[in-house]
């Protein structure tokens, strides 16, 4: 990952156009953020996935944790994450030190994410369930976002993180339906991650906020975008991130194309137009950028 200038782009991949570019790290955040990521022993998405906006996001003091570990039972053809079957192994401990980062970041608005985790009976959702509320036990008025896998199309799963009450259930839709089984695990599915945001709607309460993704840049027409769109607002989404996708190696999915700025911003507008209370678009945009200012821009809970 280049930490200034245009992203760099993995040797044997396509050149990447001027508009894929980050800004380098600033400041003491930055390096505060990863002490503290080493001292807790935590994993985040930011590292894990290759996300191009770690430099901006950690110099803010801001990054997306990972719980579960940083190895996941799937392998998906757009991620970078590594994997590896865990056997059924628990880092009980995983909590307590999410929360004690937490609190001593000073946080307002946490982000959670997860590695899926296939060899857990509920997909890793206690370790979920029990990460919201050693937050909510240090930090009483933190804002949680938990960016959760299928839990393995449980309900039951899903219910139990939902007791916890995150502020924010995400969960990602990833690409249209066409092309869902090229681009995801072969135990992913579209109409598998529609059914748990039409859950999670309809579990959740009034005050849930529910939220997906969409990367753009893998085939897809027009037509097939709105369409998805059209489908999570069918079941009830309210925040949408749109982002270009980028070939983590040779291995992964190839891009078919990258989008222009101009046409992110179209598509933005349809999003918002489509009836999404929030939507942030952009060919660096990711599924937890700027998570604190979309919640707040979609007016925080609803009835809020």
């Amino acid at each position: 990952m280049a930490t200034s200038g245009a992203v760099s782009s993995p040797t044997g991949l396509r050149p990447l156009p001027p508009w894929i570019r980050t800004r380098p790290p600033t400041g003491d955040r930055y390096a505060g953020v990863r002490t503290l990521l080493l001292d807790q022993e935590l994993g985040t998405v930011c590292r894990e996935a290759r996300c191009p906006n770690l430099p901006e996001c950690w110099s803010a003091g801001t990054a997306t944790l990972m719980l579960l570990g940083t190895d996941c039972s799937r392998r998906c053809g757009f991620c970078a994450v590594r994997t590896h079957w865990g056997n059924g192994a628990v880092d009980a401990s995983e909590p307590d030190r999410v929360a004690r980062a937490v609190e001593r970041w000073g946080l307002k608005y946490v982000v959670l994410t997860q590695v899926c985790r296939d060899d857990l009976p509920d997909g890793g959702a206690s370790i979920l369930a029990d990460s919201v509320r050693a937050i909510r036990t240090r930090r009483p008025t933190v804002l949680t976002e938990l960016l959760v896998g299928d839990l393995g199309d449980s309900e039951r799963a899903l219910a139990s993180v939902l007791a916890a009450r995150p502020d924010v259930l995400g969960h990602n839709l990833e690409t249209v339906e066409r092309l869902s089984p090229k681009v995801r695990d072969r135990r992913a599915g579209y109409r598998t991650s529609l059914r748990l945001l039409a859950r999670a709607r309809s579990l959740g309460g009034p005050t849930l906020i529910t939220k997906s993704s969409i990367m753009l840049g893998l085939g897809e027409t027009d037509h097939e975008l709105a369409q998805a769109m059209a489908d999570l607002r069918a079941v009830g989404v309210d925040l949408l991130t749109l982002g270009q996708y980028l070939q983590p190696s040779p291995a992964h999915v190839a891009v078919a194309r990258y989008v222009p700025p101009a046409e992110f911003d179209r598509y933005g507008e349809l999003a918002r137009e489509a009836g999404f209370r929030g939507v942030e678009s952009g060919p660096m945009v990711r599924s937890s950028y700027h998570a604190e200012e979309l919640y707040a821009s979609a007016g925080g809970a609803r009835g809020g």
